[in-house]
């Protein structure tokens, strides 16, 4: 992986995006999540799961048949977060015009960014525990939840023979994988990368840790409401889930197989604000560092970024710190959206959702608004797209991930000619 340093990477060449795989909780599918995050309608609602819970509400993945798409024997040694890393992997693969059966495996690479893996089946194993009866405890309880499994079920279902990996940087995993498969494609460790991040945020553990820490929003009589990325009254953010997975390859090979690249990725920075576990640092500098590094790496200046795809939490302090970084590297920031008001927010497949829609948003010359923004917070100066999705010429877009222990990741796409 390249080193940030002070004056950023030097320029290296872009790869080409020729498939994308969605799971989201604005549709299941790359078409529907489309049309889903350009409704920009907020998809939190009242959680069963989480009845009981301070906060009992979230975002969910509708309408998921993991049995009638995986089959059962497949579907039931799996959690969520593995149905849908493997869901948006075939989607991807198939976008891409690729086929398992006539590829060479060994030049197969798998990358996902996986925040916290799974504790979704824990709860009973635990139970149990406690009442000594460890010969009851599942003997898949542990292949179902440990984070490497979205990469490995990938690696098992499609025949991937290449390195397989999940990268964990909490809010940043999914955009840290995409950054490193780059890596891998322009080191000639594979010919194809499957890369992206996957998780399901909204179990009962999960939910009441985010609660005491007050990172949640409090809206419980109108969750539809509760996601307000910048808004002037956020509070929080809304527990999400979902997946995407995009495929990427050197742009001599897609040219040699007459694949048409959806977008370019052709930057990645990163950096780390070594400021506080969960804080971000107030001022942005260290998160502009990561910007800078991904413009660097791209070969491309403020000046030709035409979009950013915000991480945009809703956290009072999330969005304070992004607006400042944003404020350093542009004197003026270009377009902003920020799709956790639609779908919340996803932890680990946060990142590579919001990679996904950026090289959409850049396929369609189409800005996806943000919701539940009423009224932006007027100490921040920023163009944010809200109430209905918005065209514009666009050549280049960035797409931010910020994550607990002051991870930074950035990604820079660029659209095909």
């Amino acid at each position: 992986m390249h080193l940030v340093t002070a004056h950023g990477p030097a320029r290296r060449a872009p790869v080409a995006v020729t498939g994308l795989g969605m799971v989201t909780p604005a549709g299941v599918g790359t078409e529907a999540a489309w049309a889903g995050l350009t409704a920009g309608l907020s998809t939190a609602a009242v959680d069963p799961a989480l009845h009981g819970l301070p906060v009992a509400f979230s975002c969910q993945v509708p309408g998921l048949d993991a049995a009638g798409l995986l089959g059962h024997r497949l579907a039931r040694r799996l959690d969520r977060f593995t149905i849908f890393a493997l869901l948006a992997a075939r989607e991807a693969v198939t976008d891409a015009g690729l086929s398992p059966s006539s590829w060479d495996g060994a030049r197969i690479g798998v990358v996902m960014g996986v925040g916290t893996g799974s504790i979704q089946g824990w709860q009973s194993e635990f139970d149990r525990l406690a009442v000594q009866l460890p010969e009851r405890v599942s003997p898949l309880a542990l292949t179902r939840s440990v984070p490497n499994m979205a990469a490995a079920e990938i690696a098992l279902d499609l025949g991937a023979q290449g390195p397989n990996l999940v990268v964990s940087a909490a809010c940043a995993s999914g955009t840290s994988a995409i950054g490193l498969a780059r890596d891998w494609l322009l080191s000639g460790s594979c010919d194809v990368v499957l890369a992206g991040g996957s998780e399901s945020a909204r179990l009962r553990m999960t939910a009441a840790c985010f609660a005491q820490m007050r990172a949640l929003s409090r809206r419980a009589d109108s969750p539809e409401t509760a996601s307000r990325p910048f808004d002037r009254d956020r509070d929080g953010f809304v527990l999400g889930e979902g997946a995407a997975v995009l495929v990427l390859e050197r742009m001599e090979d897609a040219r040699a197989r007459r694949a048409h690249p959806q977008a370019l990725l052709a930057g990645y920075g990163a950096s780390c604000d070594a400021h506080h576990v969960t804080a971000p640092q107030p001022d942005g500098h260290v998160a502009a560092r990561a910007l800078r590094a991904a413009l660097a790496d791209a070969g491309l200046d403020p000046e030709d970024i035409d979009h950013v795809n915000a991480h945009g939490t809703a956290t009072p302090q999330g969005d304070a710190a992004e607006h400042n970084a944003l404020h350093q590297v542009f004197r003026r920031p270009p377009p902003v959206t920020a799709v956790k008001g639609t779908i919340g927010h996803a932890i680990g497949g946060a990142g590579a959702i919001e990679a996904a829609c950026t090289v959409l948003t850049l396929r369609h010359q189409l800005i996806p608004p943000t919701a539940n923004l009423d009224t932006l917070d007027p100490t921040l100066d920023l163009d944010v797209v809200a109430k209905a999705p918005r065209p514009l010429r666009m050549g280049a877009a960035i797409s931010n991930s910020f994550g607990f222990g002051g991870q930074n990741a950035v990604l820079a796409f660029t659209a095909t000619p």
